[in-house]
């Protein structure tokens, strides 16, 4: 359970989350409701929150196999169940959002949640929010270079005018509410290219970065190269924040943690797999290979955790971890055991071997 109030945590943020995917359990072959599926996301993050976890994030998807569209929602929901937690998008599509809107929402979550609201912004694995918001995935990358600029001139300025080709024009613009922070807390998602690492450098804000499977080793230039640019821009390194998230599955031995996930992670990917009009599975071998204790994907006891979070930031040095766990029809008493261990098992001794 968490720790007394006032409590200070030292090391790295540990945190979780979830896109809130809908998928059918592979032992029943039953899918629960939209639902079920949001009420169980905010008791996790409740869960998160007591159990002293730092960081909650929501993904947004605008599909009907997916629970969450409307992110501000469902973290203001949160927002009124937990006290401590740091609440974000994970991410926020910012190609296809006005970055006014998106500001008002945030910043409402700001005051709502007594300063708690942060954002990931990315450009989506997924491109149905394009056609559905009127707007060309040939203008992908366009987009969002325009409207992170905009956004970050909202974020500092509460009159604003300002001209770009997407949008209408903004002429001496009250931009309200203004946040609790100072500032939103913005983060920019990172799938591996070095374009979104050098552009995340050149504005200074943080970078999270998914690393899901293989050798995280080679993503060591990639950070190399955000703080690189970062620093050359004119940032101070200590505000240059790396953010480590991945795919978990925590239980009390390895072996239990492997037999116990392997359907369910095996269900995702064929899940997302159709999706993209892919075909294939994931075989046993495969996914022994995946969970090696040198890889990216956390999956183990909790010293299974520990050993690699703490490989990794011998990599990174970064300030924050987050896992999803919750993916593949994974039944909601697991996710919860995981939350427990995470925090109970993982966390202290994590926080611990990175405030050295």
């Amino acid at each position: 359970m968490r720790q007394e109030e006032g409590f200070t945590n030292s090391g790295i943020e540990i945190g979780l989350y979830t896109l809130g995917d809908i998928c059918p359990d592979p032992y029943t072959g039953t899918t629960i409701s939209a639902r079920q599926r949001i009420k169980e996301i905010i008791e996790a993050a409740k869960l998160a929150d007591e159990a002293g976890l730092d960081i909650f994030g929501v993904g947004e998807h605008h599909r009907l196999d997916y629970a969450v569209s409307a992110t501000p929602v469902m973290l203001a929901a949160i927002a009124q169940k937990t006290k401590h937690i740091k609440l974000t998008s994970a991410t926020t599509v910012l190609s296809t959002v006005d970055p006014v809107r998106l500001f008002e929402d945030f910043a409402t979550l700001d005051l709502l949640s007594d300063g708690r609201a942060e954002i990931i912004a990315g450009r989506g694995a997924f491109v149905e929010s394009f056609p559905l918001f009127g707007f060309d995935t040939n203008d992908y990358d366009a987009l969002f270079s325009e409207n992170i600029d905009l956004f970050l001139k909202l974020n500092e300025n509460e009159r604003i005018s300002w001209e770009g080709h997407f949008r209408s024009s903004l002429s001496n613009a009250e931009i309200a509410p203004r946040p609790l922070q100072k500032q939103l807390p913005i983060w920019v998602g990172v799938g591996g290219s070095p374009e979104s690492a050098t552009r995340a450098g050149r504005l200074g804000v943080g970078m999270a970065i998914a690393i899901l499977s293989g050798d995280p080793a080679r993503f060591k230039p990639l950070v190399d190269l955000y703080r690189k640019v970062g620093t050359e821009t004119g940032h101070i390194l200590e505000s240059l924040k790396v953010g480590i998230t991945g795919h978990g599955y925590i239980s009390k031995t390895t072996q239990q943690a492997k037999d116990e996930f392997y359907p369910y992670y095996s269900n995702y990917w064929s899940y997302v797999n159709r999706q993209r009009g892919m075909g294939g599975t994931i075989s046993k071998a495969d996914f022994d290979k995946m969970t090696a204790p040198d890889t990216a994907l956390f999956v183990g006891s909790p010293q299974q955790i520990i050993e690699k979070i703490l490989r990794q930031y011998e990599l990174f040095g970064h300030q924050r971890f987050m896992a999803q766990i919750d993916i593949g029809g994974i039944p909601f008493k697991k996710v919860a055991e995981g939350i427990e261990l995470l925090a109970t098992e993982v966390a202290p001794i994590v926080r611990k071997e990175t405030s050295k």
